[in-house]
């Protein structure tokens, strides 16, 4: 898989033609439940502290991004679910998305050509406040930093549960989120982690990232720590049967508005088992007061150096195309494609 690794050069063509000029944007727009369409704006010159991007790659979320698509937010969280940059209210129409990757076209003269990450819906071009931009790590393809927001939620999860040298991890639910919370706790000294997922499939994703794989009825018991990612009851009820006494749930599946039951008898109680939320929207409290939210998106995005990580961006969908695609994307039960703004190879 190829990808553009440098910076563009500050006197190329596409530079030179953006400086200082309105250029016309084509943004992704929900517009009703399951119906997406393109919408253009007009970027207008550059205030001073704003920069430009042209967009190389963004990425698709099937939890919260699909819940968003398919109209199924509850009204009590329109508020808190917001994206850091997204246009419209909940809940239609709406710009929504935050994991862009791209390169300055326009900006401050240090910026030019640098290749950057923000937390922007999927659109061709445009501008944000320079302070709201990441720069890419050398070491980190602009494809495979669009994975930038989902290990930051990743991150966060751990430090949520305060993941230690030599735990037994289970991960219920082998998505994006899951593979990468699966792939943190696999560089942890002497951890002990394995995935698990009803779709067998989803195995090679766990392999190439030197995870073990169960299906459910075969996954490892008496964990210390079990993170759920797979947005199921059922899949809760596994974490819950795969812990070890007062062991800890993290939860990071989000469920919008639909109801989850839950069984809590059986063991539950005199196995004294603790469920936690972990939401991206907080730092974890243990972190809270010696990181913000912009040191962590930072450590996030430098924890995407490893090339393996590349298996969870194999696919791609041409920007052109993803009014038409967005159905087939959520109703596929494989990882969500990434969005590509140039030619997909």
């Amino acid at each position: 898989m190829s990808d553009q690794r440098n910076a563009l050069d500050p006197n190329s063509p596409l530079i030179r033609r953006s400086q200082g000029q309105i250029v016309v944007a084509r943004g992704l727009w929900h517009v009703k439940p399951g119906q997406a369409e393109f919408r253009t704006e007009r970027l207008p010159p550059l205030s001073p502290g704003e920069a430009r991007v042209t967009t190389e790659y963004s990425a698709i979320s099937r939890g919260t991004e699909r819940l968003v698509a398919l109209g199924l937010v509850p009204e009590s969280e329109w508020s808190r679910m917001r994206a850091p940059l997204q246009m419209g209210d909940f809940p239609f129409p709406i710009k929504y998305g935050y994991s862009a990757a791209g390169t300055v076209t326009a900006g401050r003269d240090q910026l030019i050509g640098q290749r950057v990450f923000a937390l922007h819906p999927h659109q061709d071009h445009f501008q944000v406040a320079e302070k709201l931009l990441l720069r890419i790590p050398a070491d980190v393809p602009s494809r495979r930093a669009v994975l930038a927001a989902n290990m930051e939620t990743a991150l966060n999860a751990h430090w949520d549960a305060g993941t230690a040298p030599g735990d037994r991890i289970l991960i219920v639910g082998a998505g994006i989120i899951g593979l990468l919370v699966a792939h943190l706790a696999q560089r942890i000294a002497g951890t002990d982690v394995t995935i698990t997922d009803i779709d067998p499939a989803r195995a090679r994703y766990a392999e190439a990232l030197g995870v073990k794989f169960a299906a459910p009825g075969d996954s490892p018991s008496e964990n210390q720590i079990v993170f759920h990612a797979s947005a199921t009851g059922a899949g809760l009820e596994t974490a819950i049967n795969a812990c070890a006494f007062e062991a800890c749930i993290v939860e990071l599946s989000w469920y919008g508005k639909t109801p989850v039951t839950v069984n809590l008898g059986g063991a539950f109680h005199s196995r004294r088992l603790k469920i936690i939320a972990s939401q991206v929207g907080h730092v974890a409290p243990l972190r809270r007061g010696q990181v913000n939210h912009h040191q962590r998106l930072e450590r996030a995005i430098a924890m995407l150096d490893d090339p393996a990580l590349d298996i969870l961006v194999a696919d791609a969908v041409p920007f052109a195309e993803l009014p038409e695609a967005m159905t087939r994307i959520w109703s596929s039960t494989a990882l969500p494609p990434v969005v590509s703004y140039q030619p997909v190879k």
